[in-house]
C-alpha cells in the first residue's frame, strides 16, 4: 500500500529549497534534489518538480508569512547553473494516475494563487529572478510573482511548451495569467504557447512575458534594487517578533484524522467523511500581547492550519470518500468572541496573516472536488467564521425542534460573513449565495448577531432544508445515499459550476479550465494513450495522434 502524502514539513527537512534572510528581503532558491522525488520512478532533473517540491514551497511561504514579519519581498531564484525551473517533471506525470495529476495541478495552482493573495492582502511581494531556462510550471511560478526579471545571456528563455511537447495544457494557470494578468496579445500568446524553445531577451520583454531583462554582470544588482523598491512600499513591520509554526498534533488512524480542534471520521462503506470542527475552549486572548503569547496555539490560527491539513490530506489520500459531511461542536458565543478579536485587530500583521490563512483554507474547501453537506444539529456552533463552512457547502440541513425550541440548534450570522473571507471571485459567500441581490442581503444583515433556528434560517435562505426531529434521520440519510450513488465525474463538473455561479475573474477561470479542459485532456489518448505525447516523451518515439478534432 502506498504511503499517504503528508503535507507537513519544516525547513530542517527540505530537500529542494534553500531559504536565506537579509532584512526585508528573503531569497528562496530552487535546488531540487533529483533523487528525492515523492514517489519512485523518476528523477527531478533540471529543477523539475513534483508534489513534494510544492509541499516544501507552500511551507516555506507560510513560514515567511508568520515567522519572519520583517520580510517584505521574497526573491525566488535558482542555484542550478543555467536553469531556473523546467516545470513539472514529465516522467512523474507519465507514471501518475489521472487523479494524482489533477490533484497535483490543483495544489500547485493554490500555492501560486497564495503568492498573489499575500501580495494583495498582506504586503508580501514576490520577484522571480529567472537566472536560467524557465519552462512550463517554472514559468507559471514566475507568472504568480509581482515581477519577473530575466537574465539576458542569449540562452535563458521563458516558455510554456506543454502543447507542442506533451499534448496537454499548462496545468496551473499559465495560459490564463499570460492573458489576464500580463495582457500578452493573444496572437503573440498563440505563438508563445506553441513554440517549445520559448522566448528570450528583449523579445520576452516586448511581448510582456517578463518585466525586465538584465545582462549577467548586472543581474544580481538589478534584482536587489527591485526587491528593495518593492519592500519600500510594504507595510509589513520591520521590528515585529515572528511566531514559530510548530508541528501540528495529529493522529492518523485507519479511519480517522484527529487534531486539537478538527477531526475527520471516515465511513468507507458509506463513502463519506465527517469533519467535526470544535469551538474554542476556555478563555481566549483578546489583545495583541496575549495573541502573540499564544502564538501558533491561538485558536483561529491553529484551526486554519489543522483544517487546511485535513482538507489536503483527505483530498489526496482518500479519493473514494466523495461526500464530506461538515459539523461543528461547542459554544457559538466563543466563536463570535474570537471573531470580534479578529475584527478589532485586523490591521495587526499577525491577525492579518491569520485571517489570510483562514481565507485561503476556506477557498481550498470551495475548489475541492467533493460533495459538501453541512449538518446543523444539537451542540452545533455554526456562527460567524464557522458559518462560512455552511455557506461553502453544496447543501445544508438544520434540525428543527418544534417541541423543544430552547434546545434547537441555531446559526448566527456575524460581521465577518459580509466580506472578511472572500472567495477567489472576490465575493463573500453570502453575496455569492444571493447573487448580490440587495433585498436578500439586507434581510440577512438585519438578522445578524441573532441566533437563528431552523425555521428562521430557512426563511432567510441561509439553509437548504429544515426537517424536524421526526423527519431528520430519514431526510438526511436519503440525501446522502442519493449523493454517493451518483457519478463522481458528473458531480465534480456540476459542483464546480454551481459554486462559482456569478462573476468571473482570473482565478475562477484558472480553476474552471483546470476542472474542465485539463481534466478532459489528461484522459485523452492524444496525451496519455500508449502513443500519446505525454507517454512517449523522452523515448525517442514520435507521438501518434488521432487527428479528429473534438
Amino acid at each position: 500500500m502506498t504511503e499517504p502524502v503528508d503535507y507537513q514539513t519544516d525547513p530542517t527537512r527540505y530537500k529542494h529549497w534553500k531559504l536565506q534572510f537579509d532584512g526585508p528581503v528573503a531569497t528562496l532558491s530552487a535546488d531540487f534534489d533529483e533523487n528525492a522525488g515523492l514517489r519512485p520512478g523518476y528523477k527531478l532533473k533540471l529543477n523539475s518538480y513534483d508534489l513534494g517540491v510544492d509541499i516544501e514551497l507552500n511551507d516555506a511561504i507560510n513560514r515567511i508569512r508568520f515567522e519572519h514579519p520583517e520580510v517584505r519581498t521574497v526573491v525566488i531564484t535558482s542555484l542550478k547553473d543555467k536553469v531556473f525551473c523546467s516545470g513539472a517533471n514529465i516522467f512523474m506525470l507519465g507514471v501518475s494516475s489521472h487523479a494524482w495529476k489533477v490533484n497535483f495541478c490543483k495544489f500547485t495552482n493554490e500555492t501560486r494563487n497564495g503568492l498573489e493573495d499575500s501580495s494583495q492582502h498582506s504586503g508580501l511581494k514576490f520577484i522571480a529572478a529567472v537566472n536560467g531556462a524557465c519552462a512550463g510550471g517554472g514559468y507559471e511560478l514566475a507568472l504568480a510573482c509581482d515581477e519577473i526579471i530575466l537574465v539576458d545571456d542569449r540562452s535563458s528563455a521563458v516558455s510554456l511548451p506543454e502543447v507542442p511537447l506533451l499534448g496537454v495544457l499548462p496545468g496551473t494557470g499559465g495560459l490564463t495569467r499570460v492573458t489576464d494578468k500580463r495582457h500578452v496579445r493573444h496572437d503573440l500568446a498563440d505563438i508563445f504557447c506553441t513554440t517549445s524553445e520559448g522566448v528570450r531577451g528583449q523579445r520576452a520583454k516586448d511581448w510582456r512575458l517578463v518585466d525586465e531583462i538584465a545582462r549577467p554582470a548586472v543581474f544580481e544588482q538589478t534584482v536587489r534594487e527591485r526587491a528593495a523598491a518593492l519592500a519600500a512600499h510594504s507595510d509589513r513591520p520591520a521590528d515585529a517578533r515572528g511566531i514559530a509554526l510548530k508541528p501540528l498534533l495529529r493522529s492518523h488512524e485507519e479511519n480517522a484524522l484527529r487534531y486539537d480542534h478538527v477531526s475527520v471520521e471516515m465511513d468507507r462503506k458509506a463513502r463519506t467523511a465527517t469533519f467535526v470542527i470544535k469551538s474554542p475552549q476556555g478563555e481566549q486572548p483578546a489583545d495583541i500581547a496575549a495573541i502573540e503569547d499564544a502564538a501558533a496555539d491561538w485558536y483561529p490560527l491553529a484551526l486554519a492550519r489543522e483544517l487546511d491539513d485535513a482538507i489536503l490530506s483527505m483530498r489526496t489520500n482518500e479519493l473514494d470518500l466523495g461526500t464530506w459531511l461538515i459539523k461543528t461542536e461547542g459554544d457559538a458565543a466563543a466563536v463570535l468572541a474570537i471573531d470580534a478579536t479578529l475584527l478589532a485587530h485586523r490591521d495587526h500583521w499577525l491577525v492579518r496573516e491569520t485571517i489570510g490563512h483562514l481565507r485561503r483554507t476556506l477557498s481550498r474547501l470551495d475548489v475541492s472536488s467533493r460533495s459538501l453537506f453541512a449538518l446543523i444539529e444539537e451542540s452545533s456552533c455554526f456562527a460567524g467564521s464557522l458559518l462560512e463552512l455552511v455557506l461553502a457547502c453544496d447543501r445544508s440541513y438544520q434540525l428543527a425542534l418544534p417541541d423543544e425550541p430552547e434546545a434547537a440548534p441555531c446559526i448566527t450570522v456575524g460581521e465577518v460573513n459580509f466580506g472578511l473571507y472572500p472567495m477567489v471571485t472576490g465575493q463573500s459567500r453570502l453575496a455569492r449565495r444571493f447573487y448580490d441581490e440587495q433585498p436578500a442581503l439586507d434581510a440577512v444583515r438585519a438578522a445578524a448577531q441573532q441566533p437563528l433556528d431552523a425555521d428562521a434560517a430557512f426563511e432567510l435562505g441561509l439553509v437548504t432544508s429544515n426537517p424536524d426531529d421526526l423527519d431528520w434521520d430519514d431526510e438526511v440519510r436519503i440525501a446522502i445515499e442519493e449523493r454517493v450513488s451518483m457519478s463522481p465525474d458528473a458531480l465534480t463538473g456540476m459542483e464546480a459550476n454551481l459554486r462559482f455561479n456569478g462573476q468571473e475573474n482570473m482565478l475562477t477561470r484558472i480553476f474552471g479550465r483546470l476542472t474542465a479542459w485539463q481534466n478532459w485532456i489528461f484522459q485523452r489518448p492524444n496525451a496519455v494513450g500508449e502513443t500519446g505525447a505525454l507517454k512517449v516523451y523522452g523515448t525517442g518515439e514520435k507521438s501518434r495522434f488521432d487527428w479528429e478534432r473534438v
